[in-house]
């Protein structure tokens, strides 16, 4: 008797056809088509989940694995003016209220400034101190882990390789002058494959705009446009959309995906996190010139 697939998770990934095809049939028949580049990969792709062979989820996972590869980390870290840090000469009495206000796993520890990362403090690392009752033995350089400094153009395939076999969770980010970044964490870029994790990493609600430079942020989609505008001095009309995301899906003309770009109003926008319902983020640079261009680009052209 054959199994009965059909209530499995994933719809219409499990299910075979009317002629009794399997979906791994089904999706083998779709590659026969041999692509020539990761534009026609896409395309296959997206037909086979326009015909049911995968479903919508497995789709943007797919897409995200194939976007890592071309996204770097400037595209997704936590700019250095939001990273929560911890001071090397700190006792546990004042490391101890940052710890519980974030409520995150690690931290960086800094010395005279946020361009002296000098490792990484584990919250757990604090318990023992607890536990014993020695807390006036506290060091912080006694339990710090060696920090891991990466560039801002590091691929995040790259990243994530380098994260699982040195088993590090998070790493300092310095830019072309060796002045620290930002950071990430592999959280950060596992998101951009299976979507959105909420946990006590992302951003707070309140926050709409992580601006990493002069010329480069990264924007929630729900940013009104009074407050993007205010930010970056633009001047786009809020009567018709009230959001960023609503204004920017507009110029596209279609729900974009991952990877898509569009210009206009001396901005460049180009989607980094979405999925088939809603845009979540978007990365915004200055464009020197003003000339509105509405043409998306696809998600797979070099940058």
């Amino acid at each position: 008797m054959s199994e009965d697939r059909s209530d499995r998770p994933g719809g219409a990934i499990g299910k075979d056809d009317k002629n009794g095809r399997s979906w791994i049939e089904r999706l083998g028949q779709f590659l026969q088509i041999d692509p020539k580049n990761r534009d026609e990969l896409l395309s296959i792709l997206r037909d086979a989940q326009d015909n049911q062979i995968i479903d919508l989820d497995a789709l943007a996972m797919i897409e995200g694995v194939l976007q890592v590869s071309e996204m770097q980390v400037r595209d997704i870290m936590i700019p250095r003016v939001q990273m929560v840090v911890v001071q090397r000469d700190m006792s546990i009495q004042e490391v101890l209220p940052i710890v519980v206000d974030a409520a995150h796993s690690r931290y960086p520890v800094v010395g005279e400034n946020r361009d002296e990362v000098i490792g990484i403090l584990l919250a757990k690392d604090l318990l023992p101190y607890f536990q014993l009752g020695t807390q006036d033995k506290f060091n912080l350089r006694d339990i710090l882990r060696p920090a891991a400094i990466i560039p801002e153009s590091k691929r995040l395939n790259v990243l994530l390789k380098e994260f699982r076999a040195s088993r590090n969770h998070i790493a300092i980010v310095v830019d072309e002058y060796g002045g620290v970044a930002g950071m990430v964490t592999i959280e950060d870029v596992i998101e951009q494959i299976v979507g959105e994790i909420e946990d006590e990493h992302d951003y707070e609600d309140d926050i709409y705009i992580m601006e990493h430079n002069a010329q480069h942020a990264t924007v929630k989609a729900i940013t009104p446009i009074e407050e993007f505008n205010e930010h970056f001095d633009a001047n786009f009309s809020d009567e018709e959309f009230d959001t960023i995301g609503g204004l920017i899906m507009n110029s596209f003309g279609h729900l974009p995906k991952r990877g898509e770009r569009v210009e206009f109003g001396g901005f460049s926008f180009k989607i980094l996190r979405a999925d088939g319902r809603r845009v979540y983020l978007i990365q915004v640079k200055r464009v020197e010139s003003n000339e509105e261009i509405t043409t998306a680009e696809t998600s797979d052209r070099a940058q």
